[in-house]
């Protein structure tokens, strides 16, 4: 059987990747020239959160190629094909080093073969598809089957995204500190997307926390598409530390028929560039605009 490979960008369940035995590569997040989360350390959402309520600006380094290699070395014996499922090109450079490590690690171990996906998502979009790897694999779908649907769907797993707070894009570089100042006075919160070059974009801006929960879900529907009839698809919703907004999404979600649910925290990778306040729902879809 094949070796399913992720990175912490997913924000998958750390119980969901333990139990279909998913591979992780740890980009760093680091505060004041410390490793505070990464392959030696997994510092808990809530812990993290805290941190950054009480003033902490961390900031986040990607995978080099030399990373990559030390992981496949040490895994090396676990199987004879790695499929790795990465956080986006537009938002990273993870995915690159990844396919630089695994060209080398290749010509070390010509009997092995590494399959690298570039899933122009993160957080839970990246994690949605990484989810259908496995179901795919589970099946009895093989290697070269399971990469290329994952390659064929990548830009079908879509993301819709808000935050309460402005200001932690701001601090993520996401926003200008005008627009932070002007839609925090405004009560106006962010809409966004993840583009089909694996960028966000701020597409709506929505006055009130409320709203701006609900139209998560009316984003859904309208770009479902074609799937929007497959009610046991997995829909996918992803918070910072905000479980009560979370749980009201989820509430809105199965009030619209679909039971397969599944809810994690944004891990400190995501979390240093969205705070808190984050909610996303992640879900197959046919058209991101």
């Amino acid at each position: 059987m094949f070796k399913i490979i992720t990175d912490n960008g997913s924000d998958l369940p750390v119980s969901f990747m333990q139990e279909n035995d998913i591979g992780c590569v740890y980009l760093s997040t680091i505060l004041d020239g410390e490793v505070i989360n990464g392959k030696e350390r997994q510092l808990p959402a809530p812990e993290f959160y805290r941190m950054l309520s009480d003033g902490a600006k961390p900031s986040t380094s990607q995978v080099n190629p030399e990373d990559a290699k030390e992981y496949f070395e040490e895994h090396i014996n676990e199987a004879d094909e790695f499929l790795y499922i990465g956080l986006s090109s537009g938002l990273s450079g993870t995915v690159g080093s990844v396919k630089i490590g695994a060209i080398e690690i290749m010509e070390k171990y010509p009997n092995k073969k590494i399959e690298v996906v570039d899933s122009l998502s993160g957080s839970l979009g990246e994690g949605l598809l990484v989810w259908y790897a496995v179901k795919l694999r589970n099946e009895g779908k093989s290697f070269e089957e399971t990469a290329k649907w994952c390659k064929d769907n990548a830009k079908n797993c879509l993301l819709a995204i808000t935050v309460d707070n402005l200001f932690d894009l701001w601090r993520g570089g996401r926003v200008s500190r005008s627009s932070a100042v002007l839609g925090t006075l405004a009560s106006v919160k962010p809409f966004i997307i993840v583009d089909d070059e694996g960028k966000l974009q701020v597409i709506k801006k929505i006055r009130g926390r409320k709203k701006s929960l609900a139209y998560l879900t009316e984003y859904m529907m309208d770009h479902m598409g074609s799937r929007k009839a497959e009610n046991d698809n997995m829909i996918m919703i992803c918070h910072g530390d905000v479980p009560e907004d979370a749980a009201y999404v989820e509430e809105l979600v199965k009030g619209l028929g679909y039971k397969n649910v599944m809810i994690s925290n944004a891990g400190p990778m995501i979390g240093t560039h969205t705070g808190a306040s984050l909610v996303i729902i992640a879900f197959l879809g046919d058209v991101r605009d």
